[in-house]
C-alpha cells in the first residue's frame, strides 16, 4: 500500500488523447495565455495608473484581475510544458502547489464578485451614503477579506488531504485538484468531505447574500429609466462575469464529482478548464467596453502610443 510520503510523482491523463493534434492545442493554449496577460494587465496598469478610477468599484476589478492572472499561472505554464513533453509528470509537491493556486484562485474570485455586488447594491440603493459607507477602511477590510477567507479554507483542506494515504498517482484531468487527489486516497475520506461541503456551505451563503443584493438593485432600478440605465453601465459587466464564472464552475464540480469517463477525452478537458479560460479572458473584455471611463481611458494610451511611434 503506498501512501502520501511514497508517492513522489503523479501521472495526468488529461492530454492522453491529443497527442495527434499537440501542436494545434499547444498554439491555442499559448495564444490564450498570452491574452489573459495582455487583456487583465492592460486593466490593472491603467486603473492604478489613472486616479479617477481609484473609486471601490474600479479597485475591486483590479483585484479581479489580479487574481485572473494568479489563478492561470497555476494551469497554464505546466500545461504548455506538458504539450512539449510526451510524459506528463507532476511531483507531489507540485501537485500539491497547484491544487492550492487553483483552489484559492477559485474562492477568491467568487468572494470579490460577492463584494462587487455589495458595492453595487449601495451604490444603486443607498447613494447618498454611498462614500460614508464604501470608505477606504471599508474597501480594506472587503479586500483583506477576498484574499485571507479563500487561502485559510484552502489550506485547512489540502491539510486533510496530505494527511491521507494514497493507494494511486494517476490523475484523469489536465492539472491537479484536490477532489481528485482524495479520490486516489486508500481510506475513508469523511472528513475531508464533510470539510468540502462547509466550504460549499459558506459559498452558497454568498451565492445567497449576490442574489439578495440583486432583488434590490433590480427593485429600484425597475423604478426609472436613469436607474435602469446605470444597472446596465456598472451592474451588466459584473452580472455576466458572475454568471459566466457560476456556469464554469458549475461544469467543473459535475465533472468532478459525477463525470464519466466514457465522455470523450475533450469534452472532459474543456469542462475540467473552463472556469480557468473564459472568466479571465471575458472580465477584462466586458468591463473594458461597458465602462466609460476605462474603455476612453485605455483608447487614449493606446492612441497616445500610436502617436508616439509615428
Amino acid at each position: 500500500m503506498q501512501n502520501s510520503s511514497s508517492v513522489t510523482v503523479f501521472l495526468l491523463h488529461g492530454l492522453n488523447e491529443t497527442a495527434s493534434h499537440k501542436n494545434i492545442f499547444l498554439a491555442f493554449t499559448l495564444l490564450a495565455y498570452l491574452l489573459i496577460w495582455l487583456f487583465n494587465l492592460t486593466l490593472i496598469i491603467t486603473i492604478i495608473t489613472e486616479k479617477t478610477l481609484h473609486e471601490p468599484m474600479y479597485i475591486f476589478l483590479c483585484n479581479l484581475c489580479v487574481n485572473g492572472l494568479y489563478g492561470t499561472a497555476g494551469l497554464y505554464p505546466k500545461l504548455l510544458a506538458d504539450f512539449l513533453s510526451d510524459s506528463h509528470l507532476i511531483s507531489y509537491a507540485g501537485c500539491l502547489t497547484q491544487a492550492y493556486v487553483i483552489y484559492t484562485s477559485v474562492l477568491c474570485e467568487f468572494t470579490i464578485l460577492t463584494v462587487m455586488a455589495y458595492d453595487r447594491y449601495v451604490a444603486i440603493c443607498k447613494p447618498l451614503q454611498y462614500h460614508s459607507i464604501m470608505t477606504s477602511l471599508t474597501i480594506n477590510k472587503f479586500l483583506s477579506i477576498s484574499w485571507i477567507l479563500p487561502f485559510c479554507e484552502t489550506t485547512i483542506a489540502l491539510f486533510f488531504t496530505i494527511r491521507l494515504p494514497l493507494c494511486g498517482s494517476h490523475i484523469d484531468k489536465l492539472y491537479c485538484d484536490n477532489w481528485s487527489i482524495v479520490k486516489l486516497s486508500c481510506v475513508d475520506n469523511i472528513l475531508n468531505n464533510v470539510y468540502g461541503n462547509i466550504v460549499l456551505l459558506i459559498q452558497v451563503c454568498q451565492a445567497l447574500f449576490i442574489v439578495n443584493s440583486y432583488f434590490h438593485i433590480v427593485r429600484a432600478c425597475v423604478k426609472s429609466s436613469e436607474e435602469m440605465s446605470k444597472f446596465m453601465q456598472t451592474c451588466l459587466p459584473h452580472l455576466i462575469s458572475l454568471i459566466s464564472f457560476t456556469i464554469s464552475i458549475v461544469f467543473d464540480v459535475l465533472y468532478s464529482r459525477y463525470g464519466s469517463r466514457n465522455m470523450p477525452q475533450g469534452v472532459r478537458n474543456f469542462l475540467a478548464v473552463e472556469f480557468l479560460v473564459i472568466p479571465p479572458v471575458l472580465n477584462p473584455l466586458i468591463y473594458g467596453l461597458k465602462l466609460n471611463q476605462i474603455s476612453r481611458r485605455v483608447m487614449w494610451v493606446f492612441s497616445r502610443k500610436v502617436h508616439i511611434l509615428k
